[in-house]
Parts: structure tokens; sequence; C-alpha cells
């Protein structure tokens, strides 16, 4: 059982809640029993979704059979935090190439190929989607 007291227009009122059923409450008012039929608002929740326009020059290339360049796409949503790689450079496989920072976390984007890095994407502290283009190797 709930205790209040209300002052409504200079007049004091003690209220004692006794039952609570579904939308219906059962109170008392200054000694007087009274049932009250409640109304009550359904919230729904439902989790806002990112929608951002691709930016023209993030766009993905379109896949050419006959090229000999390999990408490398950002794996998930972030900030390009650092580059570890300049256009020409020999990688092997499993190098760190840069290193992207999501979810407040460090994340190491490794060379799946081993080759020459032929074209860089991005620059430090952009920010990147999934599927992003980030580097191009020969």
């Amino acid at each position: 059982m709930k205790h209040f007291k209300f002052k409504i227009r200079g007049n004091q009122y003690n209220v004692d809640i006794l039952k609570v059923e579904e939308n219906e409450v059962t109170l008392e008012v200054n000694g007087t029993s009274y049932s009250v039929g409640i109304e009550r608002e359904v919230k729904t929740s439902k989790t806002p979704t990112i929608v951002r326009k691709r930016l023209p020059d993030q766009e993905a290339p379109k896949p050419k059979p006959e090229s000999s360049l390999k990408s490398v796409l950002a794996p998930l949503p972030g900030n390009i935090f650092k580059m570890l790689v300049s256009e020409g450079q020999q990688v092997k496989k499993g190098e760190t190439l840069l290193i992207m920072e999501a979810m407040k976390m460090e994340n190491n984007i490794l060379s799946e190929f081993e080759g020459t890095v032929h074209n860089i994407k991005v620059k430090e502290g952009a920010a990147v989607l999934q599927n992003d283009l980030l580097l191009e190797i020969k």
C-alpha cells in the first residue's frame, strides 16, 4: 500500500493506493474508497538506425575479372586511426596495414595478400563504413 498527500486548490487529501489490477486501481481518499479505471500508454522501444549516404569518393569499385588488384575492405564501421603502409611498399600476408578504431577499440587490419600497395583510398582520421575500400594491393 502506498500513501500520498495531495494539496489541490488549498484542500489537503490523504490518498492510499490499496490495489492495482490491470487497468483498475482501488484507492482511498480521505477515508472514502474509490475504484478508478486507468489508461496506460504503451511505449514501444525501437533502436534507432543510422543511415548515411555513401560519399562519391568512397564507392567500392566495380569488380573487374581481368584486374590484378586485390581490394582491402573495412571489416566494420569506424575511423582510420593510423596508416602503417604507403603506396609502393611491399607487404606480406598477415602484415598490419593500418589501425582502425571501432567501438572504442583499436583493430589491426591485416593484409590477406602478398604484393605491393598500389592505391591507398583513405587517410588517417577518415570515417569509413563496413565494406568501404581502404586500399588496393597489386
